[in-house]
């Protein structure tokens, strides 16, 4: 992975010390970071992003023993997930401290804290010595951005300080665990599966209330194009259809076209999880670019390695689950 220069990472320092926004890599996808101890600084988030003043954001380290400075207690349990995970794609929801801000919690009395393990994050974490509030960097509701360019498309000149790590090695936000009361309860999915958290600490709660975090909508991670998904023995004829009225469609496949049409784009993703992980938001964003009237993608399998892919297509296109539905599904 590529590091950033000492100069690029004084410049980022400088400007979250003044209270602008810095985007900077993470394994998963790009942040939009400010200066999580500075409340009008992480406010410009909100602006930028066009993102809702009650929808938490999560604070980056680089390192948990800096835990203490931003919660109110760490559950041993939570302890156990952090001494496996991190640093890595792992979002823990904790009880948060007194002092930090209503802005960065949604309001609530919690707080997501992650360690990413990105070189260039930690680079920038670490020179910076303090917490970085950090969405990621696109308008909210939107696709989120895997590599620098994607930021400048949303942004263009607004954000003045980007760091370039190259493409996102993930390519899809962090699992979200939430250790409150006692209980651990899975919020959003990522590389990180239900399994492998159980394995650390046994049986997640299923149900109940959970604190709202971020991308829990039932629209988000949406390209601006209807996205509808569809069985693999349908997508053929349900291009067809739209193709026939002369308007453009454009497909995301597990395989290829078995004929070409003259109105479709068919981007083929292939069948390994972790590259269509990687690749899904890059694609999404092409197809979006192509002036079709309708993206169809093809129906996931089931499993849980798929389980994360599958909940950011199931908001993409509006039609939302419920967690414990999606963890089913998955299997």
């Amino acid at each position: 992975m590529v590091r950033a220069t000492q100069t690029e990472i004084e410049e980022a320092v400088e400007a979250l010390r003044a209270g602008d926004l810095v985007v900077f890599p993470t394994e998963t996808v790009y942040g939009l970071g400010a200066n999580a101890s500075n409340p009008a600084a992480v406010r410009k988030i909100f602006e930028v992003k066009g993102r809702p003043a009650d929808h938490p954001v999560i604070v980056h380290l680089d390192n948990p023993r800096y835990l203490h400075r931003w919660v109110s207690e760490v559950p041993p349990l939570a302890e156990q997930l952090a001494a496996k995970f991190w640093p890595g794609p792992l979002t823990l929801i904790l009880p948060k401290a007194d002092h930090v801000n209503d802005i960065v919690s949604g309001g609530q009395d919690s707080i997501g804290i992650r360690v990413p393990s990105h070189p260039m994050a930690q680079q920038l974490l670490t020179a910076f010595g303090g917490g970085i509030a950090a969405p990621s960097a696109n308008r909210y509701g939107r696709l989120s951005p895997t590599k620098t360019e994607h930021v400048r498309e949303e942004f263009g000149e607004a954000i003045r300080v980007i760091l370039d790590g190259g493409e996102s090695p993930i390519g899809l936000e962090s699992t979200i665990v939430s250790c409150l009361d006692n209980t651990v309860r899975l919020l959003r999915p990522g590389l990180i599966t239900r399994s492998q958290l159980e394995q650390t600490v046994g049986e997640l709660a299923q149900g109940g209330a959970a604190p709202r975090a971020p991308g829990d909508q039932m629209l988000h991670y949406a390209p601006s194009t209807p996205l509808e998904i569809v069985s693999s023995d349908e997508m053929e004829a349900r291009a067809g259809e739209i193709a026939a009225r002369q308007e453009k469609v454009a497909v995301l496949a597990m395989r290829p076209p078995l004929n070409t049409q003259r109105y479709m784009t068919w981007i083929n993703a292939g069948k390994k999880a972790d590259t269509y992980a990687h690749n899904l938001y890059n694609h999404l964003r092409t197809l979006d670019r192509a002036g079709c009237s309708r993206i169809l993608v093809q129906e996931l399998p089931q499993g849980e390695r798929w389980a994360a892919i599958l909940d950011r297509l199931q908001r993409a296109s509006g039609v939302g689950m419920d967690m414990d539905d999606l963890e089913l599904s998955a299997g």
